[in-house]
């Protein structure tokens, strides 16, 4: 089959892409990646052809975490800044490469583009997502969303009102679009509403073992497993690095992805002081900032990769976002999580109701103390340690990849 995919975002979210992409591939398929243009890297573009999307996605990351917080509303409204401008340029550069497929497979800000295009040229759609969206249940409440001991109902609700405020929002954003480039057509209908003739199946890329899979969700949602990436097999620390890693005990590693923020220095303060008071060592990703330097910490201004970094570190603090949550947990080491917007808040409960971390901690509410105790609880807590290795056992018997290829052949198969 010739497969495209189309995703819009940070590294978190076209990561996965790029894997799925491999294994595609590898299972005998044409594949094209349709993607931000600054993360081609990602891809062997010698088996995958890779059509770039304009923008710096990291623009839109800040905003989120700046502006919007955990309110969908709020993020819609970021979102919507950032896609007007483009909009008309990504919709011509998503039909273009989907020209001649015979599926899509789109993520979450492509949703409704991947849909009406499949629409237009009478070819099944495939919705693939890091986080559970779009489909309601009543058995825990939607990203973002305050875990309240509510019951059912209130669980349902949240994800009416996420997956409301999502297509609401697209359709304003896209009636605002048409205004300017009356040539767009107009959107036909929600991908997932269950009166379409065509109601788009959705794979998650995350394990069951972290979400199990609620009874109350149709046949055609899946929970595959992680898309784990191995492009960053080959990479090698530098000296320095592996020489304070000999020096001293496992580190406290300190990650925030693709998040970017204004409060980022001051997060980094916090951390440090409360490595000081727990007097562990650490290996912060981040620019070094002049006036902070100890000898029990390492600052690791270029790219690392994740895989290797977890597995030389004794647990890791990060922002709780989909792919970083999945090493963390692949690796076997305690999570302590600082959630900063969308479904960030929804892994940090996952992890610490799984009991692989402490309860996680809002960026936004960050104090050193409280740090520092998650730090020890991570660190001496031995039943959350030992759980996470059961966890993380688990996860490496899974194969994400393989059985995502597996389904998307399978709708292929039926309605191409």
């Amino acid at each position: 089959m010739k497969i495209t995919l189309l995703t819009y975002g940070s590294q978190g979210d076209v990561a996965p892409f790029a894997a799925l992409g491999q294994g595609l591939v590898q299972a005998g398929h044409q594949v094209t990646l349709t993607a931000p243009g600054k993360f081609k890297f990602l891809v062997d573009q010698e088996q995958i052809e890779y059509i770039s999307f304009p923008g710096d996605p990291q623009q839109m990351v800040q905003d989120l975490v700046d502006r919007a917080g955990s309110s969908w509303w709020r993020m819609v409204r970021s979102m919507s800044g950032f896609v007007l401008p483009l909009g008309l340029e990504v919709s011509q550069i998503a039909r273009k490469a989907c020209q001649d497929a015979h599926l899509i497979v789109h993520s979450f800000l492509l949703t409704n583009t991947g849909f009406e295009i499949a629409r237009e040229n009478h070819i099944p759609d495939i919705s693939a997502q890091t986080f559970p969206v779009f489909t309601s249940t009543s058995e825990f409440p939607a990203p973002a969303a305050p875990d309240l001991p509510l019951g059912g109902l209130y669980c349902r609700l949240t994800h009416t009102i996420v997956t409301q405020t999502f297509w609401q929002g697209s359709r304003i954003i896209y009636s605002l679009l048409r205004k300017k480039h009356q040539e767009l057509p107009p959107l036909t209908d929600w991908p997932f509403n269950p009166r379409n003739h065509w109601q788009t199946p959705i794979l998650y890329a995350f394990s069951p073992i972290v979400v199990p899979r609620p009874a109350d969700w149709r046949k055609d949602v899946h929970i595959t497993g992680y898309w784990f990436s191995d492009h960053d097999s080959l990479w090698k620390p530098d000296d320095r690095l592996v020489e304070f890693l000999e020096k001293g005990s496992a580190p406290i590693a300190v990650v925030f992805g693709s998040t970017s923020t204004r409060k980022l220095d001051s997060i980094h303060h916090k951390a440090l002081e409360a490595l000081r008071i727990t007097n562990q060592r650490g290996i912060i990703v981040g620019q070094k900032p002049e006036e902070l330097d100890s000898p029990n910490v390492y600052w690791q201004e270029g790219y690392i990769t994740y895989d290797w970094l977890f597995k030389h570190s004794a647990a890791v603090i990060h922002h709780g976002g989909a792919g970083t949550t999945g090493k963390a947990l692949r690796a076997g080491i305690p999570s302590i999580i600082l959630p900063f917007t969308s479904d960030q808040p929804f892994w940090g409960r996952q992890v610490y109701k799984l009991g692989a971390g402490p309860k996680p901690v809002p960026s936004k509410r960050l104090e050193a103390g409280k740090l520092a105790n998650a730090i020890n609880a991570a660190f001496y807590d031995l039943r959350m340690r030992k759980r996470t290795q059961e966890i993380s056992q688990r996860i490496q018997k899974e194969d994400g990849i393989t059985q995502a290829v597996k389904i998307i052949e399978e709708i292929g198969s039926i309605y191409g």
